[in-house]
């Protein structure tokens, strides 16, 4: 077959809002595995499809551990892939570091904390309804939710939060920082680790955290620098993709009120509304991490990727696919047949997908009861977002509902 040489610039644009950008579609169906050039490293292939974004995430021959510290590869971030973390490691080395932390994780585990996330939910919605009847909803509730979860299951004081959340902005930018203030707050956040460890080693706790020193000092299951990026990389993945969605959700179900009002009336169907949302809302800002070829590799078309080349997956195009999703460009709330990839695939697929379920689950239900007339506060247009990093949400949510006081 006739390959297109074209080479397009990859992020396709500035992200707007929540949207997918029209090439997705029009690459899906004619050039399925296409030729980009990434702000940092230069060429990739890009995936769009869903089979064949499933064959580069699971498949061992497409290797994370080759990209690291090299800034030859494809990247939509300053920095390169850092060794001894989760994201740039291949089996073995990934299945020995993931299991330390994977029985905290599990959907019994994760269940048990629902009691715990939803008394924290109750407690800013009850200080939302106290200082309403307007609020930001990114402040009063999409944030502190998944921050104090994962503080209170690792260990770390949450006082401390606000040492780790300016940082973990600055780590996941593309265009919003410099290389050296990323470099500067990745120190910084090793250092506060670092400090945190110090402490589980002076006093033992029955924490995340205090399991992983333990399994450091007395089983010699990982190096310190292991356990500080291990630390690290729950911390930032721990609150920011959940923060980001709770607001995305409900930005996405408040811009739609019919949408809102089924969920309202039908309390039983928010479970696989979320599924449905995180099939639907593009969190990413267009990047991926790539994947490095270690032999030829044929996928759609007859493309077939060389050893040594890179590939970018996007996940949230593969989402919307239509040889796997009926009518996939539509938000439907009821949709039964979902395999989405919101959380990834293969070794890879997110660590702590089930908590994020849980979190959403309880974020959006208990919003839908205690203020089932909630609406945007400001036109749709004019809610602000973020710009120049990895994650897509709001910048603020500014809601409003009716008091009854």
């Amino acid at each position: 077959m006739t390959v297109n040489t074209e080479v397009r610039h990859y992020p396709f644009g500035a992200p707007v809002r929540l949207d997918m950008h029209p090439l997705y579609a029009k690459l899906r169906q004619e050039e399925p595995v296409s030729r980009v050039q990434l702000p940092y490293g230069g060429e990739a292939w890009l995936v769009t499809r869903y089979q064949d974004a499933k064959l580069v995430l699971a498949d061992p021959r497409f290797s994370r551990a080759a990209t690291v510290g090299r800034e030859d590869i494809p990247r939509t971030s300053p920095e390169p892939s850092r060794p001894n973390s989760l994201l740039s490691m291949d089996a073995p080395e990934h299945s020995r570091l993931r299991k330390l932390v994977a029985k905290a994780f599990t959907t019994r585990r994760v269940e048990q904390l629902r009691p715990r996330a939803q008394e924290i939910v109750a407690q800013h919605l009850t200080a939302i309804e106290s200082a309403g009847p307007v609020a930001d909803l990114v402040q009063g509730l999409a944030l502190p939710l998944p921050v104090t979860v994962i503080c209170e299951l690792l260990g770390v004081p949450t006082q401390d939060q606000h040492r780790f959340r300016d940082f973990s902005d600055t780590v996941l930018t593309t265009t919003a920082h410099t290389r050296a203030e990323i470099a500067d707050a990745r120190t910084a956040l090793e250092a506060y680790l670092a400090e945190v460890v110090a402490q589980r080693r002076a006093e033992p706790a029955d924490d995340l955290l205090g399991a992983l020193v333990a399994a450091r000092d007395n089983e010699d299951r990982l190096t310190e620098d292991e356990l500080v990026n291990l630390g690290i990389g729950l911390l930032i993945a721990g609150h920011e993709t959940t923060a980001n969605q709770i607001a995305n959700f409900t930005y996405v179900l408040l811009a739609q009120p019919d949408n809102w009002a089924m969920l309202r009336d039908q309390p039983d169907l928010v479970p696989g509304a979320i599924e449905e949302l995180l099939r639907f809302v593009q969190l990413g800002s267009g990047g991926g991490f790539a994947r490095v070829a270690t032999e030829d590799v044929t996928l759609s078309g007859g493309i077939i990727v060389r050893a040594g080349e890179s590939v970018v997956v996007n996940t949230q195009s593969a989402n919307r696919d239509e040889a796997v999703f009926d009518r996939p460009e539509d938000l439907d709330l009821t949709r039964e047949h979902n395999p989405h990839m919101a959380f990834g695939h293969g070794i890879h697929h997110c660590l702590g997908a089930q908590l994020a379920r849980l979190e959403l689950q309880v974020a959006l239900g208990t919003l839908l009861r205690r203020f089932p007339e909630l609406r945007l506060a400001v036109p749709a247009e004019d809610v602000p977002w973020k710009t120049g990093l990895l994650v897509r949400g709001p910048k603020a949510l500014p809601v409003k509902w009716n008091s009854h006081a």
